[in-house]
């Protein structure tokens, strides 16, 4: 059975950082392909940050964080990371780590459906 955890949510002042990590445990899931997802209070599910993908450096970022966060392994890669600077109001939300299936057909990509494994999620909070 796959275990997903997620830690280091807080609530932090605009500007500020934060890193959260998922540590993985169980087998059968790809350490090939982990992504952070968020969500906020009446809004969908989206990807933030995947690592895996064919994207340049092997990581993928959503518009409104590149420059500001970044994903990645530790060296036994069962543990990633998302770290993230300069917060801002909007990046309010609980953030999930995910991972697939080491057998999954599904590219790595940020779509929720090429995920199979999920965690219960950490919770951020920016204040302005």
């Amino acid at each position: 059975q796959v275990q997903l955890m997620e830690s280091g949510g807080d609530s932090v002042q605009a500007g500020g950082s934060l890193r959260l990590a998922c540590a993985a445990s169980g087998h059968g899931y790809s350490k090939n392909c982990m992504g952070w997802f968020r969500q906020a209070p009446g809004q969908e599910r989206e990807a933030v940050a995947i690592l895996g993908t064919t994207a340049i450096g092997g990581a993928w970022y959503t518009d409104s964080v590149k420059g500001r966060f970044s994903i990645y392994q530790d060296g036994a890669r069962n543990t990633v990371y998302l770290q993230m600077h300069s917060l801002e109001p909007e990046d309010t939300a609980m953030y999930y780590c995910a991972t697939q299936r080491d057998d999954s057909i599904w590219e790595c990509t940020p779509k929720l459906g090429a995920f199979n494994y999920w965690g219960q999620g950490t919770q951020v909070t920016v204040s302005s």
